[in-house]
């Protein structure tokens, strides 16, 4: 077995910790987790969607995921409603007050990308974006051994 330090998981959770590092400051500033951020900046770039798309799209869990929804929607920045044509389906939207959550932070966010990508390197960042999205697409042609998949959540 490999040594645990040198586990692809654990590079990735290192290098992960490492970026939210810059962020979360920022975050914390606007009374924020890094899971509602998450889902309002999923929400920006859309109309409105369905709580299970969310869910995937955001790499959250069901439970949390209704739990966070309240939490947003109790501040006011996203509105939760039913279609008339199937009352069990949640559809969820960004507001204008969670609109100008977004706007408030996207500059220090901005900011924070400007120094990691000074530090790192413009052509080393694209390369490691490319590089990540290859891993992704590359491991899910790969089936999944021991049968259903689990979603991830922080």
């Amino acid at each position: 077995m490999r040594e645990f330090s040198r586990s692809l998981p654990m590079a990735l959770l290192r290098a992960r910790e490492a970026v939210m590092r810059q962020f979360r400051p920022s975050l914390r500033d606007h009374a924020m987790t890094e899971q509602q951020w998450r889902i309002l900046r999923a929400l920006t770039a859309i109309d409105q969607i369905e709580v299970s798309e969310l869910a995937r799209a955001t790499y959250l869990l069901g439970p949390s995921l209704s739990r966070i929804l309240r939490d947003l929607e109790g501040r006011q920045l996203i509105q939760r409603r039913s279609p008339e044509s199937d009352l069990r389906r949640g559809i969820v939207s960004i507001t204008p007050a969670g609109l100008a959550l977004i706007e408030a932070v996207a500059p220090i966010s901005e900011e924070i990308y400007a120094e990691i990508t000074r530090r790192f390197g413009a052509k080393k960042l694209e390369t490691l974006h490319a590089m990540l999205r290859e891993l992704e697409m590359e491991l899910l042609a790969i089936p999944v051994r021991g049968g259903a998949e689990e979603a991830a959540e922080d």
